[in-house]
């Protein structure tokens, strides 16, 4: 990394100097020589504040999502500078927009950029796909669920557009592996985990290694925390908690991926959702009370009719088949 990089960056304020600085820092991974020094000096700066890393990745995400940068040769850059005022910069830090300017020992280069190149995978309802990755990663994609992916010499990332995935991550501190669901992202420290996308919260689950997850937000908002093996997170728009599960919880979760739902004195309202998730029949339950009984057990995920004929014989419940559906009542 340059020594010319430096924290005023034209007099901007702190927060604008931060996504300067971390402009730089992406410009030169993506365009310039890198090495395992500049790697180590940018984690460093990563580590010394949530800030540096929540602007990071911010940058990083939207130059990935919508951007390939592609450099202007010196001569030209050096055109450019006369027409580049101070003033450009915090606007276009700002809104993110189509170019990158990179302050150098004062001066401004301009970039200019191009779309990445994306796959997209997604899975029916019912559905089970795994894909094995160049860099010997491997995903797993569950019912409904649809992912993309842009992988370049020097970054990985997936975006989960919606449902849930297995990620099984062959870690490389120089090519980091994000996974990106809305504005939080999770972030690879060598890992296996599970990213589980719904409508107002999102469900991080980690079995080996470390992965750092965060919100997205800056200032008061920003929240971000490092899981460990059994930490369970669960994001929303305004809180980030996370909490402990024992090992054979954690394996009881993962049951679909070989075709499974595992209950284990789970309310029988929660254990219907769970199945109307992998079925195009859904189960309803008929009322309240029945709704609080609690069921336990192994079912085929795709197997509805099982799992009413066990809250019958179990539970003593009356079970209704209907076309599109299973009624559940007392």
């Amino acid at each position: 990394m340059s020594e010319t990089h430096s924290s005023g960056h034209l007099g901007l304020p702190d927060s604008e100097a931060i996504s300067a600085r971390a402009a730089e820092w992406i410009v030169e991974k993506e365009t310039g020589a890198w090495g395992e020094a500049d790697e180590a000096a940018l984690q460093a700066w990563l580590a010394d504040s949530p800030a540096h890393r929540i602007a990071y990745w911010k940058l990083e995400a939207t130059w990935d999502r919508t951007h390939r940068i592609a450099a202007f040769k010196p001569a030209r850059r050096r055109a450019r500078l006369a027409a580049v005022g101070r003033r450009v910069w915090p606007v276009l830090l700002r809104s993110a927009a189509a170019l990158a300017f990179v302050c150098a020992g004062g001066a401004v280069a301009m970039y200019f950029s191009q779309p990445p190149r994306e796959q997209a995978y997604a899975t029916t309802i019912g559905g089970h796909e795994t894909l094995a990755l160049d860099d010997g990663s491997r995903i797993e994609l569950n019912t409904d669920t649809a992912i993309r992916i842009a992988m370049t010499g020097k970054t990985r990332r997936v975006w989960l557009d919606k449902g849930e995935a297995y990620f099984d991550v062959h870690h490389d501190a120089a090519r980091p592996f994000v996974v990106m669901a809305g504005n939080a992202r999770v972030i690879d420290l060598g890992t296996k985990f599970t990213v589980r996308r719904e409508a107002k919260r999102l469900n991080v689950a980690l079995l080996e290694g470390r992965a750092e997850l965060d919100n997205g937000e800056q200032g008061a908002d920003a929240r971000s925390a490092v899981l460990r093996p059994g930490d369970v997170a669960v994001a929303t728009a305004d809180t980030l908690a996370v909490t402990r599960k024992p090992e054979a919880a954690m394996k009881a979760t993962l049951g679909w991926r070989r075709g499974v739902l595992v209950f284990d004195d789970t309310e029988l309202t929660a254990a219907a959702q769970e199945f109307n998730r992998y079925n195009r029949k859904k189960v309803i339950v008929g009322d309240a009370h029945t709704a609080r009984l609690r069921i336990g057990g192994t079912f085929p995920s795709t197997n509805v009719d099982a799992f009413a004929d066990a809250a019958e014989a179990i539970l003593g419940l009356h079970v209704q088949y209907r076309k599109n559906d299973i009624v559940i009542s007392r």
